[in-house]
């Protein structure tokens, strides 16, 4: 705040925050500091209660040399001066904590690694800076553009992805903007702009003249095809599925295929399976080698992919456009099913998971990629009588405090079916 002194203190940090920096307690406040280790004295600048780090004094046994060397400018990443056991029992007990907040008592098994080559999927953000357009990441906490040469957790197809991004702002040419998305895929990188609107004539002219040398599988613009060499195409299990553009996907094949394996473990002898939030079928093009499949998500171009989905020996998929915030399953369409998934975007599925709390579902599989709603809604489950068996937490956001993870959830005999047997 304008005003405010910034105060330079020797602190110590004793604890690691939920965002990963690391706490000190001073003047009977929290002072969070980034780049920081539980243990460590430092020397920082304080202002309210975020520190800025100036010196290490007394560095923490744990901490190691960053494999990045835009690392503590970018704030693409959070974590990479610490050793990776360390790291791995803090992020498998942020699960632990946000649990135990719900009152939730449960087996979590140990963290599963699925970073291994890296990302497929990143954004890279484009601003003019004295005339002339730049690519990369933003400093963390601001919107300061850090232009970066090569980014060391993406996977190698995506090695050229920063200076593609900075040249495509470039031919651009523009004011605005821009985040420039890119995925690597089976048939090559897929790209969409974003930020832009509507191209002009000449911006649209410029893409398409030096799109042959962009090395791109396709190109978009908010989804509008500008040019494409090749179609870009997923491997799933045994299908092949055409990406639609801007759709979701996990951020590493490796951590995609760890859930979708948990997930098939846990559904056990299942035959009749509904997939919530199913995108473009991650879960139901593998769920559906044993099981037949019924899908549903709110993003058309999602389900279309799935359901164009080429694939040979597989049950039948039936896949369904549908608003499950708004309009979801209730207990008179969920209880036919033996098992149903659910993997519902960062905020949670509440209302979906209240309806399946009424049901009379045998099993519930619950895929998310943040704690506390993970714990939210599985305490509503919990509540209605279902018994959280585990939850496995998979990691395949290294370096960061972004977490994933899937929780069995049964009931032996649900009410309704009780009732049957009895009567």
């Amino acid at each position: 705040m304008p005003g405010v002194l910034k105060l330079h203190e020797e602190l110590t940090i004793t604890t690691m925050g939920a965002k990963g920096d690391g706490v000190a307690r001073h003047e009977g406040r929290a002072i969070h500091v980034p780049y920081t280790l539980a243990g460590e004295r430092i020397v920082a600048t304080v202002d309210g209660e975020r520190g800025e780090l100036n010196d290490v004094l007394l560095p923490s046994p744990d901490r190691i040399a960053p494999i990045c060397r835009y690392f503590g400018t970018c704030g693409g990443c959070a974590l990479q001066h610490w050793a990776p056991e360390p790291y791995a029992m803090w992020k498998r007990g942020l699960l632990g904590h946000a649990l135990l907040q719900q009152g939730i008592e449960t087996v979590i098994k140990p963290l599963i690694d699925t970073h291994r080559t890296g990302r497929r999927r990143a954004v890279f953000h484009a601003r003019k800076k004295d005339g002339r357009a730049e690519a990369g990441f933003m400093a963390r906490g601001t919107h300061d553009l850090i232009a970066i040469e090569r980014c060391p957790i993406l996977v190698p197809a995506l090695a050229g992805a920063p200076a593609l991004a900075t040249r495509l702002a470039q031919i651009i040419d523009t004011d605005k903007p821009l985040d420039i998305h890119m995925t690597a895929t089976e048939s090559g990188i897929d790209c969409d702009i974003r930020g832009l609107g509507v191209p002009s004539d000449r911006q649209r002219r410029r893409l398409v003249e030096n799109f042959a040398g962009f090395d791109l599988a396709r190109l978009s613009v908010h989804g509008a095809l500008i040019a494409m060499r090749n179609e870009p195409v997923l491997r799933i299990g045994r299908a092949n599925v055409v990406l639609p553009s801007g759709a979701f996907l996990q951020a590493t094949a490796e951590g995609e295929a760890a859930l979708t394996s948990i997930a098939a473990e846990m559904v056990g002898n299942a035959k009749k399976i509904a997939d919530l939030f199913c995108g473009i079928g991650p879960f139901s093009l593998r769920l559906a080698e044993k099981a037949s499949i019924t899908a549903f998500d709110s993003d058309e171009s999602a389900v279309a992919a799935l359901r164009s989905a080429r694939a040979e020996g597989l049950k039948p998929i039936k896949a369904s456009v549908r608003d499950l915030f708004r309009v979801p399953l209730v207990p008179a369409e969920l209880n036919g099913y033996d098992a149903v998934l659910l993997d519902p975007p960062r905020a949670g599925a509440r209302a979906q998971m209240a309806e399946l709390a009424r049901s009379d579902v045998p099993r519930v599989i619950s895929v998310s990629c943040d704690v506390q709603s993970f714990a939210r809604d599985a305490k509503i489950l919990i509540e209605a009588g279902y018994v959280c068996e585990r939850v496995v937490p998979v990691d395949q956001f290294a370096y960061s405090a972004h977490l994933e993870m899937v929780g069995l959830f049964t009931k032996t005999v649900a009410p309704a079916r009780k009732r049957r047997l009895l009567g």
